[in-house]
């Protein structure tokens, strides 16, 4: 019987329709991948949660100064001239070796502040009618905001934006966030933290040591920022040394490292970057050396210069912090401080929030490790931690110094970041409002030491 011959294309096999399915498609979503825009610049991504950071923030503003106007207090000189600034703007103004002494025999002096807020309070004094008082308030604001970039940037690049977006506002609405916007060097400091993190993310290891050395010059704890970029950069360098025995392993680091953009990880299916994963391209070992060289010449050369100038040496810098009754104990003096609450009801009460509170930082840092945070996070959030909780004094402060900690947050970012937009708007209002509250009434009352 004579058939009517087939197309050509209706006798090919199963496996020849996708292979030839694929020779089309794959051209055209090429050539589609190339022409689309690229992925939007960090600023722009982090538009929203700056714009979230700012209206938190000036909420805290208009209720501080709605309270402080009903005590009959001015929120301007409660934010700029009374505890830690007012020692901030006479290094500024008159420089160091100004000091108190008291009954007791303590001698505080202005040597225990680091030298890069007070720089940048005179710099900004002299070029513009603002006062030293008025210049720190200035430049606190300013920090904040790039600290809030500098907290999206990290979590964006290691769970993505929404994280990233989440960070920002839980770092607003912590109950001390107040702070932010006061003369201090809390909000300056963790801007150049979380940008020297950032920067050893994305493997620029000269500018990482640089914000390094400049976190260094604000507060002592600029050397947790140290111990990040030198653990990293160690970390980075064994696995480069191990990747030259196994070529593959170093061929498909940098295809993934040159493949990741940043913000594109899915937050809610996909596991956190392990610690020193090749997530950036390998940098040239002398950069690295040199960022890893820069790091701790801030920190390192003011506490030299204090030595010198106290004529004790190195160790001078400690000294002049025993005036303060500051040291490091181990935790010895906070653990008897949260011992004796429980001599009375009321303040057991107050004992146990305490013993809550550094349960709650522990599990938020375990919860870190367990997620397979960067090395240099939990090296940074690490020593933070070891810092705040193991000085011997000034207890109340503990919370304010735990601020730089931010990416203790990144586990709870990651937690609200999951469910609708509206619920996790909800929640953080609330928090808002609290945190305003709370604030007003915290620098209406004992305040910040």
């Amino acid at each position: 019987m004579w058939r009517t011959p087939r197309h050509p294309l209706l006798t090919l096999t199963r496996r020849e329709v996708r292979w030839s399915a694929r020779s089309i498609i794959e051209p055209v979503t090429d050539l589609a991948t190339r022409a689309a825009p690229p992925h939007p610049p960090l600023l722009r991504r982090a538009a929203p949660a700056l714009l979230g950071y700012a209206a938190v923030r000036a909420l805290g503003l208009v209720v501080l100064a709605v309270w402080s106007a009903a005590r009959g207090k001015s929120a301007f000189t409660l934010l700029t001239a009374r505890w830690d600034s007012l020692w901030y703007t006479r290094v500024a103004e008159l420089g160091y070796g100004y000091e108190v002494r008291l009954p007791n025999g303590d001698v505080h002096s202005n040597l225990a502040f680091f030298p890069l807020l007070p720089w940048l309070e005179r710099l900004l004094h002299a070029v513009t009618p603002l006062s030293y008082a008025a210049a720190g308030f200035v430049v606190s604001l300013v920090a904040s905001l790039a600290a809030a970039a500098g907290i999206f940037a990290v979590a964006d690049r290691v769970y993505g934006p929404r994280v990233g977006t989440c960070a920002v506002l839980l770092w607003a609405v912590l109950p001390v966030g107040i702070v932010q916007s006061m003369a201090y060097s809390e909000s300056l400091f963790t801007a150049l933290a979380a940008w020297s993190l950032y920067a050893v993310l994305t493997g620029r290891w000269v500018s990482s040591g640089a914000l390094a050395a400049l976190a260094g010059l604000t507060r002592p704890v600029g050397a947790a920022v140290v111990a990040a970029v030198w653990v990293a950069g160690a970390v980075s360098f064994w696995r480069e040394r191990g990747a030259k025995h196994t070529p593959d392993a170093v061929s498909f680091g940098r295809e993934r490292s040159a493949s990741h953009t940043p913000g594109a990880r899915d937050e809610e299916h996909a596991p956190a970057l392990t610690p020193g994963a090749p997530v950036t391209p390998y940098a040239p070992g002398r950069r690295r050396a040199l960022g890893m060289l820069l790091a701790p010449l801030g920190a390192a050369g003011y506490v030299l210069w204090v030595g010198h100038r106290t004529g004790k040496g190195p160790l001078g810098y400690l000294d002049v912090q025993a005036g303060w009754r500051n040291g490091f104990d181990g935790g010895y003096a906070f653990a008897r401080f949260v011992a004796d609450k429980f001599t009375s009801f009321p303040s057991a009460l107050a004992g146990l929030g305490l013993i809550a509170g550094v349960a709650l930082l522990i599990w938020l840092y375990v919860t870190g490790v367990r997620a397979r945070q960067p090395v240099e996070l939990l090296v940074y959030t690490g020593v933070v931690l070891a810092l705040a909780l193991c000085a011997s004094s000034y207890f109340g402060s503990k919370p304010r110094l735990l601020m730089p900690a931010f990416p203790l947050l990144l586990p709870l970012a990651r937690a609200l970041a999951r469910p609708r937009t509206p619920r996790s708007a909800l929640l953080t209002a609330g928090l808002a409002v609290a945190a305003a509250v709370y604030g007003a009434f915290w620098l209406n009352g004992s305040g910040p030491p």
